[in-house]
């Protein structure tokens, strides 16, 4: 995966949007506000912190070398993901749908309706 199928994944969910709220380097991927991940998208070594919940965090990171605690976030409830590495594609990508998932299932049930969200099955 690279920077832009990376940004396309993040922006393919409904109300996903790029924001630079910490600067022009860092795309910060919302829905309703609310961060699901954020990347330096040009950064040399790409990465993409996402959220999760702490259980499955830290059961990731046991299992995958590329998967980290958050940079800079909350390591209980944030991952990164070390791209470029033995971590294959569809997990990364799964993971990003999981934290979109996540901060989706938070939301006020109006807002989660008129996203079309159907609780992440599919």
């Amino acid at each position: 995966m690279d920077a832009e199928e990376l940004r396309n994944r993040c922006l393919s969910f409904a109300g996903a949007e790029e924001t630079f709220p910490f600067g022009p380097e860092t795309s910060v991927f919302k829905v309703e506000g609310k961060m699901f991940a954020l990347s330096r998208l040009d950064a040399e070594d790409l990465r993409v912190s996402v959220k999760c919940e702490p259980r499955l965090a830290e059961s990731l990171r046991a299992v995958h070398a590329e998967v980290i605690p958050g940079y800079h976030l909350d390591k209980r409830h944030w991952n990164t993901l070390i791209i470029g590495g033995a971590l294959a594609d569809a997990a990364i990508a799964d993971m990003i749908e999981d934290s979109y998932d996540l901060v989706v299932s938070k939301l006020a049930a109006t807002k989660r309706r008129a996203l079309g969200w159907d609780g992440g099955a599919g």
